[in-house]
């Protein structure tokens, strides 16, 4: 497996002491964001397996995510130990998408985004029912875990994937983005991009519906 991440040392409040008005006074000096470009970012909290982030970003490349963050070292130790068992990023996502470490999500929000915590809580908005923001901070929990409180009470919105019992950790940021793709207005779609995206192998094609 290829490793293609950072670790950002940059000082600032620990999320636990950032209060539900304090967190939007430090994501401003992350970046601005591109206007009428949508941003979309995702949070991983303390991801525990490098299959599963390395899905994170071959899902990002394919629906254009700008950045990945995550919390925690669990990753790194498991890619670092060869834990991984295959190579799922085989389109290099991770080459071209930013993946950073970092001590707070929060922190990194990138400027007019909202934070949007994608788990099963109680309460939560089902998915199909979920208008997405243009600006997304889309943050997810570990797969042995869930979100904490302090970081649900801070969210914009929080949503769920309405399945019967849960779903891997990357299954669930690929069936988001795809429902924010399906929603969106500005989708690209034909056969220029089909030759563009498919594998070099495939060559297939539907044939005409006769009369």
């Amino acid at each position: 497996m290829t490793l293609t991440m950072a670790w950002s040392s940059r000082p600032g409040p620990n999320c636990a002491n950032v209060s539900p008005l304090e967190h939007r006074d430090h994501i401003h000096s992350y970046g601005p964001v591109i206007m009428n470009k949508p941003h979309v970012s995702i949070g991983l909290v303390n991801p525990k397996t490098p299959v599963n982030v390395d899905g994170i970003m071959r899902a990002s490349g394919c629906y254009r995510v700008d950045s990945v963050f995550y919390t925690g070292r669990r990753y790194e130790l498991a890619a670092k130990s060869g834990e991984a068992q295959y190579q799922v990023d085989t389109k290099a996502a991770a080459k071209r998408i930013p993946l950073t470490g970092v001590n707070c999500l929060l922190e990194h929000m990138p400027a007019n985004a909202k934070l949007i915590c994608v788990d099963l809580v109680e309460g939560a908005t089902p998915l199909p029912e979920f208008e997405h923001p243009q600006n997304a901070f889309y943050v997810f929990g570990p797969e042995d875990g869930t979100i904490g409180q302090q970081l649900i009470d801070r969210a914009d919105a929080v949503v769920y994937v309405p399945t019967v019992g849960c779903m891997n950790l990357a299954a669930s940021v690929n069936v988001l983005l795809y429902d924010r793709l399906a929603k969106s207005s500005q989708m690209i779609a034909g056969d220029a991009l089909i030759r563009q995206s498919r594998d070099n192998n495939n060559r297939v094609r539907v044939k005409p519906q006769r009369a």
